[in-house]
C-alpha cells in the first residue's frame, strides 16, 4: 500500500513535469513580438499641443545628440513637450494652416554650439522660416534637401568652420531673401545663379572666393551686397548698373580686382555707400560718379587711380566721407580743397603739388612712367544725370550719422537689420 501510494506521488509529479515542458516549449516556439518603436509612441508619451511638434521632437532630440559642446546649456532647456519653450526656438502659425502650431524659426546666434553638420536637422524642420546661427561652431555641408524648406526667407550661417564651395544647394530656396554667410571657408567661385535670386541681402565677405565676379552681378535685385575681404580678380562688371532701382550698399574692399572703374557705377541712383578700397584698380573717377546724389560714404582708397578728382563729386551734398587716399591723383580743383578742409576729402599719400603728406616725386614719376588706358576713354568726362550747378554750400553739409548696415557685417557679430 505504501508503494502504491509512492507510486502515484512519482506518476503525478512527472506529469506535472512533462506539463512544464510543454509550456515552455510552447512559449519558446512561439515568434516574440517585435518592441514599438519608440518614435511613434512619442506623442502617446508625451502631451504636444500640435501634432506638428511632435513629428519635430524627435529631429532635435537626435540634434541635440551630436552637439560635442555647448558652453552656455542652452540644450539642457531641449527637454519635454513644450519645444515652444525651448531655447533658440520660436514657434508661430504656418502660412498654411494658421490654427496649426509649428517651428517657425530658429536663433542660435552667440550660442558658441559645436557640431559635425546641420545635415538632417534644418532641412527635416518643414515650416521653417528663419534660421539664424551666428558664432558658432558648425561645420559639414549645407544639405541638398533645404531646398524643399518652402517657408525659408532668412539664413544666416556667418562666424562658422563651414568650407568647400559656395553651398549651391542654397540656390534652389524660392523664397529666399537674405543669405548670410560671412566668416566662413568657403572658395572657389561665385555661380552667376546667385545673382539670378530674389535676395534682398547677399553677405559673402570674409571667405576665399576668388577668380572673376559673374558677369551677370547687376542682374540680382539686391539691396546690400558685400563681397568683402575675399580674393576676386578682374574688373568689376559693368552690369553692376542695371541695379539702379535697388542697389543701395556695395562693400568690394579688399580684393584682387583690377581694370578701371566702370561707367555705370553712375547710374545707381539709390547708392548710399560704394567701398571698393584695398584693390588694384586704376583709372581716373568716371564723371557718372557725380549722379550718385544719395551717395554718402565713397572709398576708393589705396588703389592705382589716377587723375583729377571731378568736382562734380565733390559737389555731391550727402557726401560725408570721401577717402581717395594711397593714389596717385595729380590735381584737385576748389570745391575738392573745400571738402578737404572739413575733413570729409581724404587724398593722403597721392601726387598732389602743394598739399602736404603726398608721395615722393620719384615715386610718382616712376608710376606715370608705364603707360596706362582704359576702355571708352570718352565716357568718363560724361555725365549722365542733370547736375544742379548751385551746388550745396560746404556749411550746409553735415556729417551723416546713419547707420551703414554692410560696414557691420565687417565684424564677426550678428547683422542687426
Amino acid at each position: 500500500m505504501v508503494l502504491f501510494k509512492q507510486l502515484a506521488s512519482l506518476s503525478t509529479l512527472l506529469t506535472l513535469f512533462f506539463l512544464h515542458l510543454l509550456l515552455v516549449d510552447s512559449q519558446i516556439l512561439e515568434t516574440p513580438s517585435p518592441p514599438p518603436d519608440p518614435t511613434s509612441l512619442v506623442p502617446n508619451i508625451l502631451n504636444f499641443i500640435d501634432q506638428r511638434l511632435a513629428q519635430v521632437f524627435p529631429i532635435i532630440q537626435t540634434f541635440k545628440n551630436t552637439i560635442t559642446s555647448d558652453p552656455r546649456g542652452v540644450t539642457s532647456t531641449w527637454v519635454g513637450p513644450n519645444i515652444c519653450n525651448y531655447t533658440g526656438f520660436y514657434c508661430d502659425n504656418p502660412p498654411d494652416n494658421l490654427t496649426a502650431t509649428t517651428i517657425a524659426s530658429i536663433d542660435f546666434n552667440g550660442f558658441q554650439l559645436t557640431a559635425p553638420t546641420l545635415d538632417g536637422f534644418i532641412d527635416q524642420l518643414p515650416d521653417l522660416a528663419l534660421f539664424h546661427a551666428n558664432s558658432n561652431k558648425f561645420s559639414g555641408i549645407v544639405s541638398p534637401k533645404i531646398a524643399g524648406l518652402k517657408f525659408l526667407y532668412e539664413l544666416d550661417l556667418s562666424n562658422n568652420l563651414f568650407s568647400g564651395a559656395f553651398p549651391t544647394s542654397v540656390l534652389n530656396i524660392p523664397t529666399l531673401s537674405f543669405l548670410d554667410i560671412r566668416f566662413n571657408s568657403f572658395s572657389g567661385t561665385l555661380p552667376p545663379q546667385i545673382f539670378m535670386q530674389t535676395l534682398d541681402v547677399l553677405f559673402l565677405n570674409d571667405n576665399n572666393f576668388m577668380l572673376t565676379l559673374p558677369n551677370n552681378l547687376g542682374n540680382a535685385p539686391v539691396v546690400y551686397l558685400t563681397l568683402a575681404n575675399n580674393k576676386f580678380t578682374g574688373p568689376i562688371p559693368r552690369s553692376i548698373g542695371k541695379a539702379s532701382s535697388t542697389l543701395i550698399e556695395v562693400l568690394l574692399l579688399n580684393n584682387l580686382l583690377t581694370g578701371c572703374l566702370p561707367y555705370e557705377i553712375g547710374f545707381l541712383k539709390n547708392l548710399t555707400l560704394f567701398d571698393v578700397g584695398g584693390n588694384l584698380l586704376t583709372g581716373p573717377i568716371p564723371w557718372s560718379f557725380g549722379c550718385l546724389k544719395k551717395v554718402e560714404q565713397l572709398n576708393l582708397a589705396r588703389n592705382f587711380l589716377y587723375g583729377q578728382v571731378p568736382e562734380v563729386v565733390c559737389a555731391l551734398g550727402n557726401l560725408a566721407n570721401f577717402s581717395l587716399s594711397y593714389n596717385y591723383f595729380t590735381k584737385v580743383g576748389p570745391l575738392c580743397k573745400m571738402l578737404i578742409q572739413r575733413g570729409v576729402l581724404d587724398v593722403r599719400k597721392n601726387c598732389i603739388f602743394g598739399l602736404p603728406d603726398q608721395r615722393s616725386v620719384r615715386e610718382c614719376m616712376a608710376f606715370f612712367l608705364i603707360p596706362k588706358s582704359c576702355s571708352h576713354p570718352a565716357l568718363f568726362n560724361f555725365v549722365p544725370c542733370q547736375i544742379q550747378h548751385h551746388w550745396t554750400k560746404p556749411q550746409e553739409r553735415t556729417k551723416s550719422k546713419r547707420h551703414l548696415l554692410s560696414y557691420s557685417a565687417l565684424s564677426r557679430n550678428r547683422v542687426v537689420l
